[in-house]
């Protein structure tokens, strides 16, 4: 059995009863990042043993833990916030159990958090349909990222660090009709969390009123 479980994005209060219950039966949890994992893990005094599985980890031990798991072994997967296999690598080790044990190893999903979500709730935004975008391209693609915000009809969601998120201001307002309405998600959750609503022609200054720092999720009104 494979519980894939969503972990906070920020407030650790909001790790379900649920959650906590998966993550002390499974006999791995299997981890973007194993110290982030187990900074939650000992808050809640989960005892299980911990692997990593990100983007770099090879098919060898991808086989191996598959293998592992269509042999009866129950684990869980986790990303480092949020829900797994949503702009996460965990999404490759559904699709590898999926195809390696079809119907005959049960997915458990513990739903929870997800930044996605969460902005959407409070943007103001219409959400009856919506597109997610993942992160932008770091170089090749970009242009082409902002143009399908750009002429997209739905609201449009995308995730930013820090590093980046003043140039990805600057190109998408550059594309982007001014009057359409932006809302930035700074730090959800956490303690310096933070929600700036505006329109695109004021999306820099929007985004510079505040310290420049933590991660940023953020919401485009559609065409």
């Amino acid at each position: 059995m494979l519980y894939v479980v969503a972990t906070p994005i920020g407030n650790l209060s909001d790790l379900s009863p649920r959650a906590i219950a998966a993550l002390s039966e499974a006999q791995l949890v299997l981890c973007e990042d194993t110290r982030v994992t187990r900074k939650l893990l000992t808050h809640f005094e989960i005892k299980s043993p911990t692997t990593s599985y990100h983007e770099y980890t090879g098919p060898t031990k991808l086989r191996a833990l598959v293998a592992r798991i269509t042999a009866g072994e129950t684990m869980a997967l986790v990303s480092d916030a949020g829900t797994p296999g949503v702009s996460d690598p965990g999404a490759h080790f559904v699709t590898e159990l999926v195809r390696e044990a079809g119907g005959a190893v049960k997915i458990v999903p513990i739903p929870g958090p997800s930044a996605i979500t969460t902005l959407l709730s409070v943007s103001g935004l219409a959400a009856g349909s919506f597109v997610f975008q993942g992160f932008p391209p770091h170089k090749k693609g970009r242009t082409a990222f902002w143009k399908q915000i750009a002429e997209e009809e739905r609201t449009s969601v995308f995730y930013e660090s820090p590093h980046r998120v003043e140039k990805a201001m600057a190109e998408l307002s550059a594309l982007v009709d001014g009057d359409r309405k932006i809302v930035i998600g700074r730090e959800l959750t956490k303690m310096f969390e933070s929600i700036r609503y505006g329109k695109m022609k004021d999306a820099s200054a929007l985004l510079k009123s505040e310290p420049i720092k933590g991660e940023y999720v953020i919401a485009v009104e559609g065409k």
